[in-house]
């Protein structure tokens, strides 16, 4: 009989085989995991950027008599006025947030398809939220520091995924820094202060970019050794929040960096 039909014949041989097989398998299901996961994001992403270049179109006119309001160097036409200066631009602003404790606590009696309408309803609500910028900074500061901050992500998410570092650490370190940031920048809202917006804009930066690579690492650790390889509706509503999770670091990283690089108008 021949070395491999010796090899096959034997326990050891069998078990060697039946570990490569199951590694394979974990690490084909552990990549369309992450592709999932990565795919909602960036149509999370897609629906924010149009939503809110939308918003920006309908609210600013270049006809300065058909304007009821200025902004800056913009004219606002009357449902630009609502978005950005009247008390209703407060509801745009405060309903992402409400959205994400929505999808956040209540995905476990969500169906999947459910909990993923929720996630692309949110998605445009922070585009509406996040209109403003085009009327606060030079559309070409914006798309630089769009890219900037996607080839930011992309480093470490896949530093955080690949690493065999134990990030599991850190993660109460830096949720600590996030309520820091959280708290100063309310308090920031009162004092108005130019230096410790740039103090909370870095800090917040450092803090997303960890968030950023020990997310990728617990999503990974979630399908290798928790629920999410399950499969069915269990992964598909796991896929869903980590895609709320990421889109959320790297909006913040969005709006942090662009607090620091942006040009304004």
């Amino acid at each position: 009989m021949s070395d491999l039909d010796r090899n096959y014949a034997s326990p050891f041989g069998r078990a060697a085989s039946g570990r490569a097989t199951d590694a394979a398998a974990v690490d084909a299901g552990l990549r369309s995991y992450m592709l999932k996961i990565y795919n909602y994001m960036s149509i999370g992403l897609a629906i924010t950027g149009f939503a809110a270049l939308g918003v920006y179109m309908a609210a600013v006119t270049t006809d300065s008599s058909a304007a009821v309001a200025r902004f800056g160097n913009a004219y606002l036409t009357q449902f630009g006025y609502a978005m950005f200066v009247s008390p209703l631009k407060w509801l745009f602003i405060l309903a992402p947030l409400v959205m994400v404790f929505a999808i956040s606590f209540g995905i476990n009696r969500l169906r999947p398809q459910t909990a993923q309408l929720l996630f692309w309803a949110f998605s445009a609500l922070m585009g509406l939220s996040l209109s403003s910028i085009f009327l606060v900074y030079t559309h070409t500061s914006i798309v630089r520091v769009f890219f900037i901050t996607a080839a930011s992500f992309g480093a470490l998410s896949l530093y955080g995924y690949t690493t065999k570092r134990d990030m599991t650490g850190i993660g109460s370190f830096l949720f600590m820094g996030l309520i820091g940031v959280i708290i100063a920048s309310l308090v920031n809202l009162f004092v108005a202060s130019s230096a410790l917006q740039f103090i909370i804009s870095i800090v917040g930066v450092l803090v997303f970019a960890g968030l950023t690579a020990w997310d990728t690492q617990r999503l990974k650790n979630d399908y290798i050794y928790g629920y999410a390889s399950q499969g069915g509706e269990i992964a598909e509503k796991a896929a869903i929040t980590g895609a709320l999770s990421l889109y959320l670091n790297f909006i913040n990283l969005f709006t942090l960096l662009l607090q620091l690089l942006g040009q304004r108008n």
